[in-house]
């Protein structure tokens, strides 16, 4: 933290997945940030306990009001259409509570956004989850943040058994099929550590540059180092 500079307060929307649990450990730790809010939508027994967090049980598609002020948004919610069970289920998620969850922080003072998105995203896709995510994009990026930075990993890699979550096959796969020969698969399509993701929106966050910053997994494996 620069000398003089003020420590700054921070929500963190999706503690519970991949991303977000490893976020979760790197904002406690910073002492860029005095105080961390974690919106979940249940009680979560396995959250650290410690003096800078504060846990708020919210639904998600009602957001209240009355929500502490904020610096900065980490939003890292995010599921499957497999998972949601619909496309209409996946959407209310990936785009809803995604945007809902940015506007909520903008109306309690939060000038600066990061957000996970996903490798292909692309509001004029014909592949659903892609458009969906490019949807969410251009969405977030009106709301009128100073700095937008949106992650765009690949495949994540991560215990999600170890969160209490499906397992999700086509990483699996992709990540066992593709160990043999990682070395010659080009960066920006190679299986990213959740923590390296975790690692690089902080890091992009606290430059504080104005605007909207797009990281490809090429150029979070280059800053999560």
């Amino acid at each position: 933290m620069a000398r003089g500079t003020v420590p700054r307060s921070a929500w963190l929307v999706g503690a519970t997945g991949l991303v977000g649990h490893a976020l979760l450990p790197l904002l406690l730790e910073s002492a860029d940030y005095a105080q961390v809010h974690v919106l979940v939508r249940r009680a979560v027994p396995g959250l650290p306990t410690h003096p800078k967090l504060a846990t708020h049980t919210v639904d998600f598609g009602a957001l209240p009001a009355d929500l502490p002020a904020a610096d900065d948004v980490y939003i890292a919610l995010g599921t499957t259409i497999k998972v949601a069970g619909s496309q209409a289920a996946f959407r209310k998620v990936d785009f809803d509570h995604v945007v809902d969850a940015a506007r909520a922080a903008r109306a309690a003072g939060a000038r600066r956004l990061a957000v996970v998105s996903a490798l292909g995203a692309d509001p004029a896709s014909r592949v659903f989850y892609n458009r969906v995510k490019g949807e969410m994009q251009d969405a977030v990026a009106q709301l009128g943040f100073e700095s937008v930075v949106i992650a765009q990993p690949s495949l994540l890699v991560g215990d999600r058994e170890a969160l209490g979550q499906p397992t999700r096959a086509g990483e699996v796969w992709a990540a066992r099929l593709l160990r043999p020969v990682m070395g010659l698969v080009p960066a920006s399509v190679r299986p990213i550590e959740a923590r390296t993701v975790a690692c690089s929106l902080l890091r992009t966050m606290l430059e504080d540059a104005p605007g909207v910053r797009l990281l490809s997994s090429a150029q979070m494996q280059d800053l999560g180092r």
